[in-house]
């Protein structure tokens, strides 16, 4: 008698064991072992190899759980007999091989799992003859287990949600960068230049003269387009910090050092993360966006892209609040 109660305990426990790794085992997604795995976690290491051969596990745990319940559900019987052995094997398959240990395992799947990770590896090279055939057909029926792959919106609600969260170690400034970084190679150009018509140019012949000084200091920009004959003909860049002194006999275009006829020039369609990719490349932190015909339509800066990314505007120390109607100068 006191041998089958122990018996019925033991089986009552491997059932629980089997239902609760079922579950447990599966509630971890073989994407999210893996980048732990890599990150150095050996609980996610351990577990990985049997989690990557989804189909062999579950046939593996389901054998063993159902193997249990069958030589529990005869022991019961020997004990009780007839319906109450029934009623009595339900009730506790059902509260104490599944409910609780799902729930409990559940919640502590990658320690349980790693702890039981070479028994059930053990197991399954055991039961190998039966399961691994029928692991197999499943493979064939349905496919291996792909990837759980985001979408670019779905990263980013991930990530709002694990800001909300108390127990997430990422916080508000995280959480705008990282969405400005997954939204800004879907912005074109167009969307984020400052159009022509309010970017200040020169003209290549302009003097070096006070006026003109004070004109750059009043703007309070480092970079302005320098143009020949008509503003839409950008010849090239003028580095204002470059401007070491005034020079009425001087023109902008003959200064060695402030004036660069190196341009990228880009359309209004392209994509930031393209855009930006050349001006790191070709080390300029201007560019002028052009139309189909070559006429001026905007510039778009370095800063102006970076600003996308980190979705706060960037002021430098001589900036100040502009006014509404304030004309926008180039950068």
């Amino acid at each position: 008698m006191l041998i089958d109660l122990f018996v019925s305990a033991l089986l009552l426990s491997g059932s629980a064991l089997f239902s609760g790794l079922t579950l447990g085992y599966f509630t971890l997604e073989t994407g999210s072992l893996k980048r732990r795995a890599k990150l150095g976690d050996m609980r996610a290491a351990a577990i990985l190899p049997l989690r990557s051969r989804g189909n062999h596990l579950l046939t593996t745990l389901l054998l063993g759980n159902v193997a249990v319940n069958s030589v529990l559900a005869i022991f019961l019987g020997e004990l009780a007999g007839g319906l109450a052995a029934s009623l009595i094997a339900t009730a506790l398959i059902f509260l104490f091989g599944e409910i609780l240990p799902q729930a409990v395992i559940s919640r502590n799947a990658l320690r349980v799992g790693s702890v039981c990770a070479p028994f059930v590896q053990a197991l399954m090279w055991v039961s190998s003859p039966v399961t691994y055939p029928i692991a197999r057909t499943l493979d064939r029926l349905l496919g291996e287990e792909l990837p759980t792959l985001y979408s670019r919106h779905e990263l980013m609600e991930i990530i709002a949600e694990h800001e909300d969260s108390e127990h997430s170690t990422i916080d508000a400034d995280e959480e705008r960068i990282l969405h400005g970084a997954l939204n800004f190679s879907h912005l074109t150009v167009r969307e984020v230049m400052t159009p022509w018509e309010r970017v200040v140019a020169f003209d290549e012949n302009r003097r070096l003269t006070h006026e003109l000084f004070e004109e750059i200091g009043e703007q309070g920009y480092s970079r302005y387009p320098i143009y020949s004959g008509t503003r839409e003909n950008v010849v090239g860049i003028l580095f204002a910090k470059n401007l070491l002194t005034e020079d009425p006999e001087i023109s902008i275009k003959d200064t060695e050092d402030a004036f660069d006829q190196r341009l990228l020039r880009v359309k209004p369609t392209m994509k930031l993360d393209v855009i930006l990719a050349k001006m790191l490349k070709e080390r300029l932190h201007l560019a002028l966006v052009e139309s189909r015909l070559g006429a001026a339509l905007g510039v778009i800066t370095l800063e102006d892209i970076i600003e996308e990314i980190i979705q706060i505007e960037i002021e430098d120390e001589e900036d100040e609040p502009e006014d509404e109607g304030e004309q926008r100068a180039a950068p």
